[in-house]
């Protein structure tokens, strides 16, 4: 349970959100629920904001990155301006107008990085370019940028700072600025997004987003079926069958992650599951099927702890070291695993 001076901080928050609402009726923007740094959704959003990196990997081969406008690259003896985003396009053809030739991007250096997260990096030569993507592709299951999902800016967010009982508001104009707003985030601060919030998906449709499930369901729709988010196919059962995994984060109703700190979990292809904490294991059982389009991952415990695993959990995301689970009933509930 909270503790009273922080549920009484979180009525405060509603309480001056509803007032403001009612002052500001000709918006008519209503505040749909609170988030904290921590809250998925938030990490979510966050990973929508990030630069957008995987549109020149034809040139530079790495989705963390991207080379900083304008810049020039030589491909099978013909230089070719970089100067805006459709000059990838250009870039591309030329590699895939003959089959005989050698297809190797060489760039024109120095030239800037822009990392996914803003930051801007200066290189000077082809060797520090090699040395920085070897580096990245060292990181194959970051969570990288959420393509095919555009927020319409500007967009306003209220702040309750339950450390000193303010409450505040920002307006937010643009990608960068929301990916550092929360970034910035401390773990005493709760925020709410002020709905609708105009968005356009891959497919050039605008859509009007009323609340925090609805924003949520459009990232996962993103995830699922933008093409820039499914470069690498991989398999599910094969994924959580290969090594222990444990639990980073479960939230039921509340927090409750703790509980199931140092248990393991091994899931075998006879379809057992084996949670081990020290040197005490139980056995339980999983499987996994495709519903509408989603996979779905049923557990069966019967201790009284890991049983409060037993949901028909709906899969979020996944990769070969995470492994993101939703239930969405009366609340929406979340488990992930990480693989140890």
């Amino acid at each position: 349970m909270f503790p009273l001076k922080k549920y009484l901080s979180i009525v405060v928050f509603l309480f001056l959100l509803s007032c403001q609402n009612e002052i500001d009726e000709q918006d008519n923007n209503t505040a749909q629920g609170t988030v904290t740094k921590l809250s998925p959704l938030t990490s979510y959003l966050q990973r929508v904001a990030m630069v957008q990196t995987v549109q020149d990997n034809v040139i530079d081969g790495s989705t963390y990155c991207t080379i900083k406008l304008p810049y020039t690259v030589t491909v099978n003896n013909a230089q070719i301006a970089v100067n805006t985003t459709a000059d990838y396009q250009k870039v591309a053809d030329n590699i895939n107008a003959s089959t005989d030739d050698d297809d190797i991007v060489k760039i024109d250096f120095p030239v800037t990085m822009v990392y996914y997260n803003y930051i801007e990096k200066v290189i000077p030569n082809e060797a520090d370019f090699d040395s920085l993507i070897d580096y990245w592709n060292q990181y194959p299951d970051l969570l990288s940028k959420i393509n095919g999902l555009n927020i319409n800016y500007p967009i306003t967010i209220n702040i309750y700072n339950s450390a000193n009982q303010v409450a505040s508001s920002q307006s937010i104009i643009s990608d960068q600025a929301f990916f550092n707003f929360i970034k910035n985030l401390n773990e005493s601060q709760y925020i709410s997004l002020r709905y609708p919030i105009s968005v356009v998906n891959y497919n050039n449709q605008t859509k009007s987003i009323t609340n925090n499930l609805e924003f949520e369901n459009a990232i996962k729709y993103a995830i699922d079926y933008c093409p820039e988010n499914n470069i690498v196919t991989l398999d599910f059962t094969a994924t959580i069958t290969n090594g222990s995994w444990d639990i980073p984060y479960f939230f039921d109703d509340t927090e409750k992650t703790a509980s199931y700190s140092g248990y393991s979990f091994v899931f075998k292809s006879d379809k057992s599951v084996v949670a081990t904490k020290g040197a005490v294991s139980e056995t339980g059982q999983w499987a996994s099927q495709v519903q509408n389009g989603v996979t779905e991952l049923q557990l069966n415990f019967s201790s009284e702890l890991l049983s409060k695993l037993n949901k028909n959990w709906k899969l979020f995301e996944f990769n070969n070291s995470q492994i993101r689970l939703r239930d969405v009933t009366d609340s929406t509930n979340y488990l992930y695993f990480e693989k140890k």
